[in-house]
């Protein structure tokens, strides 16, 4: 999001630092049977092991340069699940046509100088891949499986390889020609690789096991990681091997585990536009997409809320410690719907708005829109409770909330200017950084207590229908 003052040098604003268990899960029974809040996907929300089985079935694939360590008998496994898996669904998928597995499965060190991979040397090579030419698929056991499984665990390191997968996959079924933009292509790969994930989910897999909770949620934070890099117009690298943002990354990976390889067949360049509408892709060149938290930009974001969705009366903003007679106040940002009042601790919100220094790309994105998106789904909480007709305090509420605040996400992609001579506007990025909070600490998904559901899944995917949706859409699909 930026900030400018009107006549005034441009500004940036929204994004956020990721902060974990600032919520709590909520308990009890959902009430809705088209919209379960307890369920991921239409399948239970369950924790329980996540990765290689203790007993996995034995590996169908040899691996060409292994040094036979851990990292590449974990792709070994990973492949041979993947391709058990496929030569089951794709004659059910794609017409009846048979699967061919990939000629060779090939692993490099990206530190080593003697190994090679589609034609070229695998030195500094940190990355895994599909290579059409020679229908061969491979990793760098060196660094980049090893960190995956570091950070995220086996399934992220399976994941990866289901994503390169999905390329043979989808040249098999004639998806894709020379033609077709590397986004797509790329797109249909994350989405290929959630139909297999859902295969896993659902405990069909001999070698590996997926929870619907943690599990789950660790393969969306590998995947909001594998982002492309936020760029300004003027950078060379604008257009080049475009893969998208972590948000229609993330929202192409739930397609396919939601929806099936139906839903992969139906990713091409119209669906991504339709899907990015106006959101923005590029940061202009004087604007670096960051707005320190300050009691004026908070001011100004409620201001433009006001002015956007033109509530009969407006909620208060105090900056106070305040009590609340029906709910319980939980900083950083809270609704008190007795008194129509946001309560923001303002320091405590500034420390959840804080970019990361590094800025290296390689994790969850952090900005000032995970802190600004906690601010507007408290403002989405005071169009509720004025709706009225609906509970502000259970699982509904929290889906609901995350709901609205993709509603006003898109909203904010064209200026608001406020009373006080300000523009707020959306600027790229800050999708990504609602997304990332959305999955670590899920404020924005929580009710008026600050409570949760625990699936990250279940919290993007309603943020997603209001992104795509409207107030309506969010009201009735969370009733």
């Amino acid at each position: 999001m930026s900030r400018r003052h009107l006549g005034g040098v441009v500004v940036a604003a929204c994004a956020a630092l990721l902060i974990a268990s600032c919520s709590t899960t909520l308990q009890g029974k959902p009430v809705s049977v088209f919209s379960d809040p307890f369920s991921v996907a239409g399948m239970p929300a369950t924790d329980g092991p996540t990765g290689l089985r203790d007993d996995p079935a034995g590996p169908s694939r040899v691996v060409v340069g292994t040094d036979n360590g851990r990292i590449d008998e974990l792709g070994r496994q990973a492949v041979s699940d993947i391709e058990e898996f496929w030569q089951q669904a794709f004659p059910e998928t794609f017409d009846g046509n048979e699967f061919t597995p990939v000629k060779q499965v090939v692993s490099w060190d990206s530190d080593g100088f003697d190994e090679e991979f589609c034609g070229d040397g695998t030195y500094g090579l940190v990355n895994a891949g599909y290579c059409f030419d020679d229908n061969t698929i491979g990793w760098d056991r060196g660094q980049l499986l090893p960190a995956l499984r570091k950070a995220n665990g086996d399934m992220a390191v399976t994941m990866v390889l289901a994503h390169e997968y999905g390329h043979s996959v989808q040249h098999q079924a004639d998806l894709v020609k020379p033609s077709t933009p590397t986004l797509v292509s790329e797109q249909q790969a994350d989405c290929l690789a959630g139909v297999y994930m859902r295969w896993v989910a659902e405990g069909h897999s001999p070698r590996f096991t997926l929870n619907t909770g943690d599990g789950l949620n660790n393969l969306l934070a590998a995947m909001i990681a594998f982002r492309d890099p936020l760029l300004n117009q003027s950078d060379p690298e604008v257009g080049e091997d475009e893969h998208g943002s972590a948000f229609e990354r993330v929202s192409a990976f739930q397609f396919g585990f939601t929806d099936g390889a139906s839903s992969c067949r139906a990713i091409d360049t119209k669906e991504i536009e339709q899907r990015r509408g106006d959101l923005p892709v590029l940061l202009p060149d004087d604007q670096t997409g960051e707005l320190p938290v300050t009691e004026q930009s908070v001011r100004s974001i409620v201001e433009a809320m006001g002015i956007l969705f033109s509530p009969a009366k407006p909620p208060a903003v105090t900056f106070e410690s305040e009590n609340c007679a029906d709910a319980r106040v939980t900083p950083p940002v809270a609704y008190c719907p007795s008194s129509n009042t946001i309560i923001v601790d303002l320091p405590e919100l500034a420390k959840v708005g804080t970019a990361e220094a590094d800025g290296d790309g390689g994790g969850l994105v952090t900005g000032d829109n995970t802190a600004y998106s906690i601010l507007v789904s408290r403002y989405m909480q005071a169009l509720q409770h004025e709706h009225g007709g609906v509970a502000l305090d259970n699982a509904e509420a929290g889906l609901r909330t995350a709901c609205l605040t993709g509603v006003a996400t898109v909203k904010m992609t064209k200026e608001v200017t406020t009373p006080d001579g300000n523009t707020i506007a959306l600027t790229a990025g800050d999708v990504d950084e609602a997304v990332s909070g959305i999955l670590v600490n899920g404020l924005v998904a929580s009710d008026v207590n600050g409570e949760s559901v625990p699936s990250g899944f279940s919290r993007i995917d309603a943020f997603r229908v209001g992104v795509l949706g409207d107030e309506a859409r969010c009201f009735k699909r969370f009733n």
